[in-house]
C-alpha cells in the first residue's frame, strides 16, 4: 500500500467519524431542545392546573392582624432568601358533588361544593414544627356578612353550621369564618377536591394506615377489618369521609382518621424519592395541583415550590394533629360549639 493510499484511508476514517460525531452532535442538540420543550410544557401544565382566588382584595382590611415576619433564612447569592417566619393555612377538602369524577369517588348526585374537612395548619417560625387544627364542620358559629364574586354579600347567620360558609361564599367566605371564629389571620388557603387527594394517594403508591376498629361504612363505600391496610388513592378518600361506621357516627371521629391520613401521607412524600424519580415527582405534582385552588399568593407553581422548600425541615414527626376544643350545644345534641376557654387558649398560641 502506497503512502498516497494510506493518507487516503485515514482521511476517509476520519471523515466518516467527523460525520458520526456531527450526527451524535446533531442528535442531542435535537434531544436537549426537546427536553426543554417538554420541561417547559411540563411547568406550563402544572402551572395552570392551579386555580387561585383574590382572598385579600375581596376581604380587604377588616381582618385579624399579619404575624410579625421574622428575617429570612441566608440564601446563597444567586438564590432568593427562604422565608422563616410562622405561617397560617387554612386547608379545605371540598366535598364537590358536581365534577364526574368526584361524582366517581363518592361526591353525590346533588349540585354544589362543601368544605367536608377543614384544618387550620400553623406553621412555627423556623418551619421546622407544624401544629394542624381540624375544625369540626358540625360546628355551630356566627357566619360573617361575605363579599360575593357576584356583587352584594352574604347576610349575617347566627348559628350556623361551620361548612356552610364555603357553600354560601366560597373560599373567600370560608376564610373569613375562620378569621372570625379563631381571631388568627389566615396566611394562605389550600383547597383539595376529591378526585386531587385520590389521584394524589395513587401518584405516591398508596398509604399506609392502621385503624383501631372495624369500619363497615357503606355510605363512604368502606369496609376494613381493625389492624394495618396500605390503601390506594379511592379507599384513603374513603376513609377521610366515613363517619357513620366509627364511634357515635359524629364528626369527632371522622378527625381522628383524617389526622391519621395527614401524617401517612407525610411520611408517604418524605420516603418516596421523589427528588430521585422524575418521572414520580411530576406524576406527584401533576396530581397535587390539578384538583387544588389556592390564593393568589400560592396560585403559581414558582410560588408553591418557593413554599415547598422552606418547609423542607418541616417532617411527620414534628406534626402536632389536634381538635378544636367543643362540646355539645344546648340548642342541637348532633350539633357542637366551640369550649371556653380552652378553644380560644388553642387559638391564642396560634397567633
Amino acid at each position: 500500500m502506497t503512502r498516497h493510499e494510506e493518507r487516503g484511508d485515514t482521511g476517509g476514517r476520519v471523515g466518516r467519524r467527523a460525520r458520526a460525531l456531527k450526527t451524535a452532535g446533531l442528535a442531542l442538540a435535537g434531544a436537549l431542545v426537546l427536553g426543554t420543550g417538554a420541561a417547559g410544557w411540563a411547568y406550563w401544565h402544572l402551572d395552570h392546573n392551579i386555580r387561585g382566588v383574590d382572598i385579600n382584595s375581596a376581604l380587604g382590611d377588616d381582618r385579624p392582624a399579619r404575624a410579625v415576619i421574622t428575617p429570612a433564612a441566608p440564601a446563597p447569592a444567586a438564590a432568593s432568601p427562604l422565608p422563616t417566619g410562622s405561617l397560617n393555612i387554612l386547608v379545605l377538602g371540598s366535598d364537590s358533588r358536581e365534577g364526574a369524577a368526584d361524582k366517581e369517588l363518592g361526591g353525590g348526585d346533588s349540585s354544589g361544593a362543601r368544605s367536608d374537612t377543614a384544618m387550620v395548619v400553623h406553621v412555627d417560625a423556623g418551619r421546622t414544627k407544624a401544629t394542624v387544627v381540624s375544625i369540626p364542620r358540625d360546628t355551630l358559629v356566627t357566619r360573617p356578612s361575605c363579599p360575593l364574586a357576584s356583587g352584594g354579600a352574604t347576610a349575617v347567620s347566627y348559628g350556623a353550621m361551620f361548612n356552610s360558609a364555603y357553600a354560601v361564599g366560597g373560599p373567600v367566605c370560608a376564610v373569613k369564618t375562620v378569621e372570625s371564629l379563631t381571631g388568627v389571620r389566615m396566611d394562605h388557603y389550600l383547597e383539595v377536591d376529591f378526585s386531587g387527594f385520590a389521584r394524589l394517594v395513587d401518584a405516591l403508591g398508596g398509604v399506609d394506615v392502621t385503624t383501631g376498629q372495624d369500619i363497615d361504612d357503606d355510605k363512604s363505600r368502606l369496609h376494613l377489618k381493625a389492624g394495618a391496610h396500605h390503601l390506594d388513592g379511592k379507599q384513603a378518600l374513603a376513609l377521610a369521609r366515613t363517619r357513620h361506621g366509627i364511634g357515635d357516627g359524629s364528626d369527632l371521629g371522622r378527625i381522628g382518621l383524617q389526622q391519621t391520613l395527614v401524617k401517612a401521607l407525610l411520611e408517604r412524600m418524605s420516603g418516596a424519592g421523589l427528588l430521585t424519580d422524575p418521572a414520580r415527582l411530576y406524576q406527584v405534582a401533576d396530581a397535587v395541583t390539578a384538583g387544588l385552588t389556592t390564593d393568589t399568593g400560592l396560585d403559581s407553581l414558582g410560588e408553591l415550590m418557593s413554599l415547598g422548600r422552606s418547609l423542607a425541615g418541616l417532617t411527620a414527626d414534628r406534626v402536632r394533629t389536634v381538635t378544636m376544643p367543643v362540646v355539645t350545644a344546648p340548642s342541637d345534641p348532633n350539633r357542637v360549639i366551640p369550649e371556653e376557654p380552652a378553644a380560644g387558649a388553642l387559638w391564642a398560641s396560634l397567633r
